[in-house]
């Protein structure tokens, strides 16, 4: 039978089927494995599970026993405790049996110790108090920690031997020099004290740091306690004291009191930093108190900024390098030395201001005397005014003595000790404020020259007040001329001594506002004096020119008289004034004499009387230079050739040659103007209208004139009468 293709596949089932049952039986065999092994683990463990409650039973059962003993111990134990009781006394009063004499000799020693402290042996009382200490220490342990009475008195002991080491360190600088022994012992016994560890639990005593700290109050306490705060008045001689001690106690403590100390406790600079902040502390307080006067606050300000730090001082060679301060903080702050500088300005102009017042007021009193106002060895009129400003050289505050005579001397003697020489104490105040700072010498410096320049302001308001009530006649001043001049004298001597004021390296210009006022001062005074001979001159001028004038020499007699009367004092002015005075003196009278010239009130009639006039100008300008050179006005500087020149053109016979002249008056005299050209022509009273328009036309055509370096302004000042307008040029005035 020929077999199917699906027959070989049926074949092989068979042989799959035996695969797979050998492999489940060899799975089940594994399983049966694993879960036999896997049992006979639980076994094993429920095994020593059982062996180990086992053990633990029997454990409980040996500490249940144990217990048991334990209780029976403590309860024997208790029954024992009265015999260690008695064991332990038994061994206090062992240790007590044996240290009995030596306890018995604790109060004995205590009070030996004492003694020695008294008697200042304060390393043999130390020595006694640490053999106290130690016996405290040898029943201390052995008592249980039991303090026994018999040691109550080690704490005052030692406290006082610790007061005795710091009264001994607070007069290092007595005991250096006196008894360095007993310097030494105290310092001494506080390094032994500082190394000592005690086993009883008692706090450290110190004395190391109080020794120091006694030390620092010892020496503040020597020199700056508060009983030697400087009274008012005496700081100077307190600082002085200070320049002496200071070096002196340094000096001390390098060669005496630091040897007899450890290198460690740096005396000198401990020293030096102490006096350095004592010192600091007491002016701060001094600051703080009542104002400072002038001079304290000069002094104080110099001896901190130059003594102190110098050489006389904390700066000197022979000081070691432990002595320097100038690192530490400064004795005086910026706030302070402000205050200072301020309180000594202030206080120094208070008195100026006060001074030059009472001087002001004394020269003020002075003008409406009967009495011409006094002369000095020279002739020239003083008063008392200018020693009060300037100073009576060789004389210094506190060394005047007063006049033995009575009057005028004594009063004068008076007004001067009342004020006294301010402006050199203002030069001596910028001079030595230099010798503090150039701050304070700028400050002073500044006020001095606004107190000067006020009292300027108010001497030129006096004198300008003092005029006025003459003019008015409210206050008669017999003398009123003479004290005018007495006043430019003060001018002339405050010009030449105003200078002091300006130290020498001070920046140039500063003096400039005074120099002004002085000046304008000089000004004023000179103003006075003219209107004092203008109101002399102005009724006489009022007759020129005139016929009178023409046929006699009597109005410029008068006019000269007046002059001379008035101008004879002025050789009581001392120079440059005086020919100052007298150039202004003789340029009013020349100008009074143009003005009269310019008013029209005399026309010449004829050549006849033109000759006249023209011999009369010659005639007075000659007299006024003959006045003026007999006074001691130099003739180059006089005004009176102005008369000469207006001579020529009156004596000029052809107005023709009018231009001429009036061009050659424009030369010498540039502030000519055609009105007064045309006034002077009026006073001809011959020159046609053509010939005035010719000669004015040479004003405007001649050629300029040379510059006016030197002459001073003449006919600008005189005013004249305004021109008729056919008299007036195209380009004049009038056009």
């Amino acid at each position: 039978m020929k077999c199917s293709p699906h027959f070989p596949l049926l074949a092989r089932l068979g042989q799959y089927r035996s695969r797979e049952v050998q492999r489940t039986c060899s799975l089940e065999a594994r399983i049966k494995s694993v879960v036999q092994s896997y049992l006979e683990g639980v076994k094993t463990g429920v095994w020593q599970l059982a062996q180990a409650s086992e053990a633990v039973q029997g454990a409980r059962e040996a500490l249940g026993q144990a217990h048991g003993l334990l209780q029976g111990t403590a309860e024997a134990m208790q029954t024992l405790r009265p015999l260690r009781e008695q064991v332990a006394q038994h061994k206090q009063l062992q240790v007590l049996s044996q240290l009995l004499p030596r306890l018995w000799a604790v109060p004995a020693t205590v009070a030996h110790a004492r003694s020695l402290i008294d008697a200042r042996q304060l390393l043999e009382a130390y020595v006694c108090l640490r053999e106290l200490e130690k016996l405290q220490e040898e029943t201390w342990a052995p008592l249980g920690g039991l303090e026994l009475p018999v040691f109550e008195g080690l704490g005052p002991l030692a406290e006082a031997l610790g007061q005795a080491v710091e009264a001994a360190a607070g007069a290092a600088g007595q005991l250096a020099r006196e008894d360095p022994a007993q310097l030494v012992a105290a310092v001494r016994v506080a390094e032994v004290d500082a190394g000592y560890t005690a086993s009883l639990e008692l706090a450290p005593r110190g004395w190391r740091q109080r020794c120091l700290q006694a030390l620092q109050e010892g020496l503040d306490r020597t020199h700056f306690g508060t009983p030697l705060l400087p009274e008012p008045g005496a700081l100077a001689g307190w600082l002085e004291a200070l320049r002496v001690a200071l070096p002196a106690e340094l000096s001390i403590a390098e060669a005496l009191v630091a040897p007899c100390c450890p290198p460690y406790y740096k005396v000198v600079q401990l020293w030096a930093h102490t006096l350095h902040s004592g010192l600091r502390r007491c002016l701060q307080q001094l600051l703080g108190g009542p104002e400072l006067g002038a001079a304290d606050a000069f002094t104080l300000l110099h001896w901190v900024l130059h003594v102190y730090l110098g050489p006389e001082m904390m700066g000197s060679l022979e000081l070691g390098p432990e002595a320097d301060v100038s690192q530490l903080e400064p004795l005086l702050t910026p706030e302070n030395i402000e205050q200072l500088e301020a309180t000594f300005v202030a206080q120094i102009q208070a008195n100026v201001t006060q001074w030059l017042q009472k001087a002001l007021d004394g020269e003020v009193a002075e003008w409406n005397r009967e009495q011409e106002p006094g002369t000095d060895s020279s002739g020239f009129y003083h008063s008392p005014m200018p020693a009060i400003v300037l100073q009576v050289r060789g004389k210094r505050p506190g060394r005047w003595e007063a006049p033995r005579g009575k009057g005028e001397e004594k009063r004068t003697w008076t007004l001067l000790m009342t004020t006294r020489c301010c402006l050199q104490i203002l030069e001596e105040n910028i001079r030595v404020s230099s010798l503090v700072s150039k701050s304070l010498q700028l400050r002073v410096q500044g006020m001095a020259l606004s107190e000067l320049g006020t009292f300027l302001r108010s001497f030129s308001d006096a004198l300008i007040r003092f005029s006025r009530d003459h003019a008015r006649g409210e206050t008669m001043a017999p003398r009123y001329v003479p004290y005018l001049l007495a006043t430019l004298n003060h001018q002339s001597a405050l010009s030449s001594s105003v200078s002091v004021l300006q130290p020498d390296g001070a920046a140039s210009g500063a003096l400039a506002p005074v120099e002004t006022a002085l000046d304008e001062l000089q000004r004023r005074i000179c103003r006075l004096v003219l209107e004092a001979l203008l109101a002399e001159l102005q009724p006489l001028f009022a007759a020129l020119p005139s016929r009178r004038w023409l046929s006699s020499p009597e109005l410029l007699d008068n006019v000269c008289e007046r002059t001379a009367h008035v101008c004879q004092d002025f050789r009581r002015v001392r120079n440059p004034a005086a020919q100052l005075l007298l150039a202004e003196a003789e340029r009013t009278v020349v100008l009074q004499y143009l003005r009269a010239l310019m008013q029209g009130r005399l026309v010449c009639r004829g050549a006849d009387e033109r000759t006249q006039a023209a011999e009369r100008l010659q005639h007075d300008a000659a007299q006024l230079r003959e006045l003026f050179l007999g006074l001691g006005l130099e003739e180059s500087v006089q005004c009176a050739p102005v008369l000469l020149a207006l001579r020529d053109l009156l004596n000029l016979r052809d107005p023709v040659l009018l231009g001429l002249e009036v061009a050659g008056l424009r030369q010498k005299f540039p502030d000519v103007s055609e009105d007064h050209v045309s006034a002077i022509l009026d006073l001809r009273g011959d020159v046609s209208r053509e010939q005035r328009l010719a000669a004015l036309s040479s004003l405007q055509a001649g050629p300029q004139p040379s510059p006016s370096v030197g002459r001073r302004a003449l006919f600008s000042l005189v005013p004249a009468p305004a021109p008729a307008l056919s008299s007036c040029l195209p380009s004049g005035p009038c056009s």
